[in-house]
């Protein structure tokens, strides 16, 4: 258990998104009356995290390589 907490403390953005992304997904699925057994629901809520995970670090990396590119523009026209 110590362990899930020091890795909750160093990933705290991921856990939040995660947790987030779950909840919702949840929360949705649940409103009415959906034909979904609850253990459907879960893998639902954990399929639509994973991928709101993949698109939040996607588009984390692609941030950084823009960052990147025009950092080098920046200084090969300052030299």
């Amino acid at each position: 258990m110590e362990a899930f907490q020091s890795w909750v403390s160093e990933h705290k953005l991921t856990s939040i998104v995660w947790a987030s992304a779950i909840g919702a997904s949840l929360a949705y699925n649940s409103r009415g009356n959906s034909p979904l057994k609850p253990s459907l629901r879960l893998i639902h809520a954990r399929m639509h995290s994973q991928a709101l995970t993949l698109a939040v670090l996607s588009s984390a990396a692609a941030y950084h390589y823009y960052e990147k590119s025009t950092s080098n523009q920046e200084k090969v026209t300052n030299a």
